[in-house]
């Protein structure tokens, strides 16, 4: 091959590669500029998005007795701001999740796409399973256990007195908690998608997904046993439910090969 011919070939190799460079920041740049807008509008209403969000809270204090402090000047506006972020990578995951979807989708087969196509979908959806079992169950319920250690024996009053910036922290911890370990699914069957474990070696793992269970769920949780047990109770039916559409899969691509 001539020098010629070598340049040639090494430009026309640069050249998708330049495309591909190209289209992703593209696709960066309408992701971030989605971020930014959905946060602008998010920190407007922050004020009624924080409030849905001590509704938990308020359940769990008798009625009107429901007070949140801040220590420092500056929390309760940080506290927006955190809430407006919070919220606006909620808002803003459709348009995240199509950009990735079609800078992703012309490198792949139409098989390939009608398998990624329902994982994309199912992603938020398995969030929002999550996150409203901790908003309207678990947050709830592990609140009014912690409450209940309020006491006046003594004549020492011990009153609950939460702190904004903390209690924001705590809802957000439950949230991507339980938001993200709901996709346990997703990530069992892309494994056995790409043919990395079997029906097999998952049922043979179910002991140690047990334990691995209710552990994960104690580090990712408060430390109280009802948030563990509501968490780590949830992903092993998960994987049940893992394994039984694992089945039915495996079962219909046997019947397609035949």
């Amino acid at each position: 091959m001539s020098d010629q011919e070598q340049h040639d070939s090494l430009d026309s190799s640069k050249a998708p590669l330049m495309e591909h460079v190209i289209e992703l920041r593209q696709r960066l740049i309408w992701a971030v500029a989605a971020i930014i807008l959905c946060f602008v509008v998010s920190f407007y209403f922050s004020e009624y998005i924080f409030d849905f969000l001590v509704q938990p809270l308020k359940k769990a204090f008798p009625d009107g007795e429901t007070t949140l402090i801040f220590t420092k000047l500056y929390e309760a506006f940080f506290v927006e701001i955190k809430v407006a972020m919070f919220s606006s990578f909620f808002m803003a995951f459709p348009i995240l999740a199509a950009q990735l979807y079609a800078f992703v989708a012309p490198g792949l087969y139409s098989n390939e796409k009608r398998a990624f196509l329902p994982f994309l979908l199912a992603t938020p959806l398995l969030f929002l399973a999550g996150s409203a079992l901790a908003y309207y169950i678990v947050m709830p319920t592990a609140f009014e256990f912690f409450l209940d250690f309020q006491s006046n024996d003594d004549g020492i009053k011990q009153q609950a007195l939460p702190a904004m910036g903390d209690y924001l922290s705590l809802v957000m911890q439950f949230i991507l908690a339980f938001g993200i370990c709901f996709q346990l699914p997703i990530l069992l069957l892309l494994l056995n998608r790409a043919e990395i474990v079997s029906r097999e070696q998952l049922r043979g793992f179910r002991r140690f997904m047990i334990v691995g269970s209710f552990l994960l769920a104690a580090i990712l949780t408060p430390p109280d046993v009802i948030s563990q047990l509501m968490l780590g109770i949830p992903l092993i039916l998960l994987y049940e439910i893992s394994l039984i559409i694992i089945y039915f899969t495996e079962k219909k691509q046997k019947s397609t090969d035949i």
